[in-house]
C-alpha cells in the first residue's frame, strides 16, 4: 500500500520512526553469457540473483509501509524547524503550512520494476540506493528553490483542476454580493485566464519537469541510471555502497553534463573546505554579446560539503552546530542516516531530526508519459530521530542563487558552524584557490574565517592539519 494514500494523522500526531536497519542486502552480478549460449549455472545465478531483488523489494514494502502506520508525537510547545523556517504547531494555521511545506519536500525512494542497469540485471536499487536517493532528495531541493518562487508549496489537488478555458464565462451582476455571476452556454466561453491560474499552472509544470529528472529510466538527467553510470568513474557499480562524499561529487558531475540547467553549478568542498575564489571562477560567466566583455552573470550555486561528525559515533558537541545549519534559509538539508541507512535530514525539534526515510520500495512510475501521477514522490508524514543516534558521515547542502546570496551565504554559515567548537569548527571557509587550481603553486594560500564583514582573521595553512581536527 501507497503510504501517501492513507488516512490523515491526527493534528499532534505522526508515524513512529523506530524501525530495524535494512542492510542485508547482497546483490549479484548479471550472469549473462558473453556467447549465444547461456550455462544452466549462470542462468540459476541470475534467477537468483532477480529473486532476491524481488524478496528484499518485497520485504521493504511490508517492513516501511507498515512503520509508516505507525504514530509519533510532536511537541505543542517547542516549535519545529523545516529548512529555515520555524512552526509552532499549537497554532491552527502554522501547523498546516508545516503540513505543506513538508508535503512539498520530493521524497525519492527505492523503486522496483525500472529498467535494467547498464551492465547489470538489476531492476530495482531496493538494498543498496539509499544514499543515491536521499542525494537525489538534497538535489531535487536546491532545483526546486532555483526554478521555483519562495515559498512555493504544492497540493495534490493541482493535476485534477480543469482547464480554465472550460469554466463558464463570467460578467459582473448588480444583485450578486460577490460582484460576479456566471452564465454557462455552450458559444460563450471565457477565454481569459486569471494571472493567478497563470502562474499555478506554470509553477505546476515546472515541478512535474523536476519530478520527471529524477524519474527511473534511462533519460532521467538525475535518475538512479544516470548517477549509477557517472559513479563507475569512482570505482562504483550498481549494487555497491555509496557514501555521502562520493554521491555529493556523483551529483556534481551529474549537473555538470546537464543540459537542463544551464545556469547551475554544483560545488563540492575539499577537505572540510570551501575555497572561495574556486566558487566564485565556478560561478561567473561572461556575458555574451558585450562591448568589452567586463560584464559578469553569475550562475547559481548548490554547495555540498562531505564532513565526519565523529569518530565512529556521532560526537554531540556538533548537535548546536546542526540545528544552526538546518535554521538557514539557505541549507537544503543533509545527506546523512543512522549507521548503514541513510536519511534525508530537513529539520528538527528540541533533541529529535526530522527526516525523510527513502527505504520504502514503490512501483516505478513512467515519467515518460504526459500526466504520470506525483502522489508518490511526496510524504505526508514527517518522522524523527534523535541527534545521538546520526551516523558522523554526512554531507550538508547549501543553495545561492546569485552573488548577493552567496556572500550572505558565506557569512551566515561561517556565524553557524563556529559555534560547533570554540577552536575546530565543522568546516572553514577560504580565500582563495584549492591547490588542485592552482597546480605547482608554492605560495601557501591564506585562510580567512569568514564572519563578519569587519572582522576577519587570517591563518597560514602551510599545515593544513592545523585548521580541522576530527573530535
Amino acid at each position: 500500500m501507497n503510504p501517501t494514500s492513507s488516512s490523515v494523522c491526527s493534528e499532534e500526531q505522526f508515524p513512529e520512526d523506530e524501525h530495524v536497519d535494512d542492510w542485508l542486502y547482497v546483490s549479484s552480478d548479471s550472469a549473462g553469457a558473453q556467447g549465444l549460449e547461456v550455462s544452466r549455472e549462470d542462468q540459476e545465478g541470475e534467477g537468483r540473483g532477480k529473486l532476491k531483488s524481488k524478496l528484499v523489494s518485497a520485504w521493504n514494502s511490508v517492513k516501511y509501509g507498515w512503520s509508516l502506520k505507525q504514530k509519533t508525537h510532536f511537541s505543542k510547545s517547542s516549535p519545529v524547524t523545516l529548512l529555515g523556517h520555524s512552526y509552532l504547531l499549537s497554532h491552527h494555521v502554522e501547523r498546516e503550512r508545516f503540513r505543506r511545506s513538508f508535503a512539498s519536500l520530493l521524497w525519492l525512494t527505492y523503486r522496483r520494476g525500472f529498467p535494467q542497469l547498464g551492465g547489470r540485471s538489476l531492476t530495482t536499487d531496493s538494498g543498496w540506493g539509499c544514499v543515491l536517493r536521499t542525494g537525489q532528495m538534497l538535489l531535487a531541493q536546491g532545483l526546486l528553490l532555483h526554478l521555483l518562487p519562495p515559498g512555493w508549496t504544492w497540493s495534490s489537488i493541482h493535476h485534477a483542476v480543469k482547464d480554465d478555458m472550460d469554466l463558464p464565462e463570467s460578467r459582473p451582476a448588480a444583485n450578486s454580493d460577490s460582484g460576479w455571476t456566471f452564465v454557462e452556454g455552450s458559444k460563450k466561453r471565457s477565454r481569459k485566464l486569471s494571472l493567478g491560474s497563470l502562474l499555478d499552472r506554470r509553477m505546476e509544470s515546472t515541478h512535474r519537469r523536476v519530478v520527471s529528472w529524477f524519474g527511473d529510466h534511462p533519460t532521467a538527467p538525475f535518475g538512479v541510471h544516470q548517477l549509477v553510470e557517472l559513479g563507475k568513474s569512482s570505482g562504483k557499480k550498481a549494487g555497491d555502497w555509496y557514501g555521502p562524499s562520493i554521491v555529493a561529487h556523483i551529483l556534481r558531475k551529474a549537473v555538470a553534463a546537464s543540459v537542463d540547467v544551464p545556469n547551475l553549478a554544483v560545488y563540492v568542498a575539499q577537505d572540510c573546505t570551501i575555497y572561495i575564489e574556486d566558487v566564485r571562477r565556478l560561478c561567473e560567466q561572461p556575458q555574451s554579446g558585450g562591448s568589452t566583455g567586463t560584464s559578469q552573470s553569475w550562475k547559481s550555486v548548490i554547495i555540498l560539503v562531505p564532513v565526519r561528525l565523529g569518530g565512529q559515533d556521532f560526537n554531540p558537541t556538533y548537535i548546536a552546530c546542526v540545528k544552526k545549519l538546518l535554521m538557514l534559509e539557505c541549507c537544503i538539508g543533509i545527506i546523512g542516516g543512522k549507521p548503514k541507512h541513510s536519511l534525508f535530514f530537513v529539520g528538527f525539534q528540541d533533541n529529535h531530526l526530522l527526516y525523510l526515510d527513502p527505504h520504502y520500495c514503490q512501483p516505478t512510475v513512467d515519467i515518460t508519459q504526459e500526466n504520470f501521477p506525483l502522489e508518490s514522490f511526496h510524504c505526508k508524514y514527517p518522522r524523527k530521530m534523535v541527534f545521538t543516534r546520526m551516523d558522523p558521515s554526512c554531507t550538508i547542502g547549501f543553495y545561492a542563487k546569485g552573488q548577493n546570496d552567496f556572500e550572505s551565504l558565506c557569512s551566515a554559515v561561517d556565524a553557524a558552524v563556529s559555534t560547533s567548537a570554540e577552536k575546530y569548527p565543522m568546516f572553514i571557509f577560504v580565500e582563495g584557490h584549492s591547490q588542485e587550481e592552482e597546480g605547482s603553486s608554492a605560495t601557501p594560500n591564506l585562510v580567512t574565517h569568514i564572519l563578519r564583514r569587519d572582522k576577519r582573521r587570517r591563518a597560514n595553512t602551510s599545515n593544513s592539519m592545523d585548521e580541522f581536527v576530527l573530535l
